[in-house]
C-alpha cells in the first residue's frame, strides 16, 4: 500500500508539473506548497562537473598486517555545483547516473539507474566580483556524491560552490571493509578543501580558477559523513576508538593522530572553516567520543536528527554530542518519530520495483515522514545556518524559534506547517 501511495504522489506531482510549464517533472528538492520560505532555490543558475583527485601516499589500511601499514595513491570522485552561465533557452536539466544495491553483497546487487536534477552539465561558471563561499558534502555508509542532490543543488542556486565527495571504499559501488570508512573519511574531507583551494588559485587552469573562496568553508556530513566534518572541525576521536581500531586491523596506528590527546591532531586548526552541518553524525553510542574529544569542536554547528534514530542513537547519541559539544555555538534541529534518514533524497522510483530487498527502499525512506518535506525543511535551516556564517545574511530570525514547533508557528514556515520539530540553541561556554 505504501509503494503504490508513493507511486501515485509521483504521477500527480510530474502533471502538475507539466500543467505548469516546468520542462522537468517534479525532482528531488522543488519546493513542495507547504515548503518554508528559505527552501526556494536562489537566483543563479546551476552547473555541475564531475572532478577525479588522487590523495597521494595515504596508509592503505585494507591491507595493514602485523601493524604494518603499506601506503597507495587514494582515488577520489567529487561533484562540483557552481553557478552557471546558462544561455538563452539552456536548460537547467541533468541526469545522474547512480546504484542501489551494496558492492560485495551477494543479498543486495548492484542496479544502476538514473535521477533527474536541476543543474546543467559543463557550462562556463558564472564568474563574479566576489568569489563563491565552499561547501563540502559527505555522505554515509554506504551511499554517493549524489545521495543529497536536493541540497547540493539548492546551495548551488544561492551562490555557493558545493563539492560532494564519493569516498572510495564507501560508496554504494566499492563497499569495502568499515576499517577504510573509519580512518578516511575526516582525511578525505581535509583533502578535498585543499585540492579546492589549489583548483580556484589564480595561477590554476582549472575552471574554478578565481571562482571559490575556500577561506569561507562550510562542512556537511550525514552519518559516517557526520562522523568525519565533526572530527575534521575539532572533535577528536576517542582512545577507545584507537583501540578498537587496532584490534580490527592487526595492530595499524593509523587512527591514533586523530584523537583527542595526540600531539599531531589537527581537527579545529582550520580556519577556513566557518560552519558545520552534522546530519545524523554516528558513533556516539559505540565509543567514538569521550567529553575531552567533544570540547574540540568549537566551530559554530548545526546538529539534524530523528529522536527515534536506530543507527547513531537519539539521547545516548547525536544529542549527547550536542550536549557535549559546550565550547561551539550549536544547534539540535529534530525530527520527531523519525529514524536515521533524515538527509538523503526522497526513495528513486527504481527502488519501488518488485522483487527488490526492502532496504533499498528504506536506504532514503522514513517510516513517520515525507522525506519531501524533510528535504524541504533542511534546505531552509542550512540556508539560513550557512548565510549568517559564511555569507554574512540576516537570518538569525529564522533561528530564533520556539523550541516547540507546536508551540508556535515557526518563522519562515507557512501557518498551520511547523509541527512535529524541537529546534534547541545553546551557545559556547
Amino acid at each position: 500500500m505504501l509503494r503504490h501511495h508513493f507511486a501515485t504522489l509521483l504521477v500527480l506531482l510530474s502533471v502538475s508539473a507539466l500543467l505548469s510549464g516546468q520542462s522537468t517533472p517534479f525532482v528531488f528538492g522543488d519546493a513542495l506548497p507547504d515548503a518554508p520560505e528559505l527552501a526556494e532555490r536562489g537566483n543563479y543558475k546551476v552547473g555541475v562537473r564531475t572532478l577525479q583527485l588522487v590523495h597521494k601516499t595515504q596508509i592503505d589500511v585494507l591491507h595493514s598486517q602485523n601493524g604494518n601499514d603499506p601506503l597507495y595513491d587514494r582515488p577520489l570522485t567529487v561533484e562540483v555545483w557552481y553557478p552557471g552561465k546558462l544561455a538563452e533557452g539552456d536548460l537547467e536539466e541533468v541526469e545522474y547516473d547512480q546504484l542501489m544495491g551494496t558492492a560485495n553483497d551477494s543479498l543486495r546487487p548492484l542496479i544502476p539507474f538514473k535521477s533527474k536534477g536541476r543543474s546543467a552539465r559543463s557550462v562556463e561558471p558564472l564568474a563574479e566580483a566576489a568569489k563563491y563561499p565552499l561547501v563540502v558534502v559527505s555522505h554515509g555508509y554506504v551511499g554517493s556524491r549524489y545521495l543529497m542532490t536536493y541540497l547540493t543543488e539548492n546551495l548551488a542556486s544561492k551562490g555557493y560552490v558545493v563539492v560532494a565527495i564519493d569516498h572510495t571504499d564507501s560508496t554504494f559501488g566499492d563497499a569495502a571493509a568499515f576499517q577504510s570508512t573509519l580512518l578516511n573519511r575526516a582525511k578525505d574531507i581535509g583533502f578535498v578543501i585543499d585540492e579546492i583551494e589549489s583548483l580556484a588559485a589564480q595561477d590554476s587552469k582549472s575552471f574554478l580558477r578565481n571562482l571559490v573562496d575556500a577561506q569561507n568553508t562550510a562542512i556537511i556530513g550525514y552519518s559516517m559523513g557526520g562522523y568525519g566534518v565533526l572530527n575534521v572541525a575539532g572533535a577528536g576521536y576517542s582512545d577507545q576508538l584507537a583501540a578498537f581500531f587496532d584490534g580490527m586491523t592487526g595492530g595499524s596506528k593509523a587512527m591514533e593522530e586523530l584523537t583527542a590527546g595526540h600531539p599531531n591532531f589537527k581537527g579545529g586548526q582550520d580556519d577556513r572553516i566557518k560552519a558545520v552541518v552534522a546530519f545524523a553524525p554516528w558513533g556516539m553510542e559505540r565509543g567514538v567520543w569521550d567529553s575531552e574529544g567533544l570540547l574540540g569542536l568549537k566551530i559554530p554547528t548545526f546538529f539534524v536528527a530523528g529522536s527515534q534514530d536506530d543507527i547513531s542513537g537519539y539521547e545516548k547519541g547525536i544529542k549527547a554530542i550536542y550536549n557535549g559539544a559546550r565550547k561551539a555555538d550549536r544547534y539540535l534541529l529534530t525530527y520527531r518519530n523519525a529514524r536515521h534518514n533524515i538527509a538523503p533524497n526522497p526513495p528513486p522510483v527504481e527502488s519501488l520495483a518488485p522483487g527488490l530487498p526492502f532496504d533499498e527502499y528504506y536506504r532514503y525512506a522514513e517510516p513517520a515522514w515525507d522525506e519531501r518535506r524533510i528535504n524541504n525543511i533542511n534546505q531552509h535551516f542550512v540556508t539560513a545556518f550557512l548565510g549568517i556564517h559564511l555569507k554574512n545574511e540576516d537570518y538569525a530570525k529564522y533561528l530564533e524559534l520556539e523550541e516547540d514547533s507546536n508551540t508556535k508557528g515557526w518563522m519562515g514556515f507557512p501557518t498551520r506547517s511547523s509541527t512535529g520539530m524541537e529546534l534547541l540553541h545553546s551557545r559556547a561556554e
